[in-house]
Formats: C-alpha cells, structure tokens, sequence
C-alpha cells in the first residue's frame, strides 16, 4: 500500500507532466494559430494592394486637384470651357496624351517641374504597371517645340521611350478662351533611338517597325516597338 505522502507525490508529479504537455501544446497551437493571423494578413494585404491600384485620372484629381469627367483621353475635350489649356508646359498642369495603339483610353500625367522648354519632369499612375511613379522625365520631341509629342523616361537615370501624341496642358485655373502658346522654341533634344512613333492614331500596330523619319529631323525610328507602356483597358 501507498502511504498518504507517497501517493500525494505521485499525484503531483502525474498533474505536473500533465501540465507540462498541455502547455507544450497550447505553445505549439498560439504559434500555429498565430502564424496562420500572419499569412491572412499578408494574404488580404496582397488583396486590398490588387483591388485598390490607382488609375491615371484618379491620381491626377488628387495630385493636380483638377475635377473632369470621362477617360483620360476626354480630358482635352471635356476641359474646354473649364481649365485653361496650352502648350507652355508649367508645374502642377495636367499632360494629357492622346489614344492610340498602346492606350486606347489615353493618359494623364501631372507636371512636377519644369526644366527647360524641352524637359519637364512628371508624376503618374499606372504606366508600366499599377504603382505611381514621380519625377519622370519628359522629352519634348515636336518639331514645333509644342509638346505634341513626347517620349517618356523608362525609369531614373534611364534611357526613354516611344513617341507618343500629347495634346497639351490642362492648367488648374478658369479657361480665359485663349489656348496657351509655347512662346520658346529649343532645339531637338539628342535622345536615344526612338523604338517606335505612335502618332499614327490608336490602330497602329505594336509590333510594326515604325517608318525612318524624314533626314535631318534627328530620330531614329528604324528599330521595332519597345513595350514601354502597354494596354490598359481601365483609365
């Protein structure tokens, strides 16, 4: 037989082990049940990044505080009346590209400096992909130096893009009735090789070799299209 001291310990000793492997398992189902916490984060965090992606005319209310309806590429239009529009680029307008092959709903970019006549540096949304990029450079590469045509830095310190059609500034003040005119008048800048002129109007092909310019002009467009700012069917 047991004495009373002797079961007593025994007693213990069962109800501390028992103890000891519960709470070894209670350990074990926290860090479990905390680790799953930390991937349905992660998880929704992913989810609300996809679903919250900024489009271009968004961003361009909220940077530029400019307010117009419709997609980016009725921006031109539907200012008129409204906000002054031009060819002088100035800091805090709207650049507003025309449709075309690669965007058919067009773009809108907000000046964040001016450079020179032909430079200007831009803030986005939604260009090469679903995040906002600023201090880009611009390129104006019009002949008339009136910014209806420009090619775009692919990245900082990077080389630029295809030649896509602008149709001017949106500036955030009452239209006067008078377009804005671009009084200076710079030389063409010495850029890299042009992959491809998208001025042709939105049907043009992204894998066609874009005609050589005319000599003289200074841009290369003998080389086939780069994929610098792709389709994208929402604004």
């Amino acid at each position: 037989m047991f004495r009373v001291g002797t079961r007593n310990w025994v007693v213990g000793a069962v109800l501390g082990a028992l103890s000891v492997t519960v709470a070894t398992q209670a350990g074990a189902h926290a860090r479990h049940h905390h680790m799953i916490r930390r991937f349905v984060h992660f998880a929704e965090a992913r989810v609300s990044g996809v679903a919250h992606v900024i489009q271009c005319v968004a961003f361009a209310k909220q940077d530029a505080g400019i307010q117009i309806s419709g997609n980016a590429r009725d921006w031109w239009t539907n200012a008129a009346g409204i906000y002054e529009r031009g060819s002088r680029p100035e800091a805090g307008s709207v650049l507003s590209f025309t449709e075309n092959g690669r965007m058919p709903l067009g773009h809108v970019a907000v000046v964040s400096a001016v450079e020179d006549s032909r430079t200007i540096a831009i803030d986005q949304s939604h260009w090469n992909g679903p995040g906002i990029t600023r201090d880009l450079e611009v390129k104006d590469v019009s002949e008339n130096n009136d910014w209806s045509a420009v090619r775009v830095q692919l990245g900082h310190g990077g080389g630029f893009g295809s030649i896509y059609p602008t149709h001017g500034f949106i500036y955030p003040r009452p239209d006067q009735g008078v377009l804005v005119a671009n009084v200076t008048r710079a030389a063409m800048p010495a850029l890299d090789r042009a992959p491809a002129d998208l001025r042709r109007g939105r049907h043009v092909m992204e894998t066609e070799v874009a005609e050589a310019p005319e000599t003289g002009r200074g841009l290369d467009l003998t080389v086939p299209v780069s994929f610098d700012a792709p389709n994208r069917g929402l604004r």
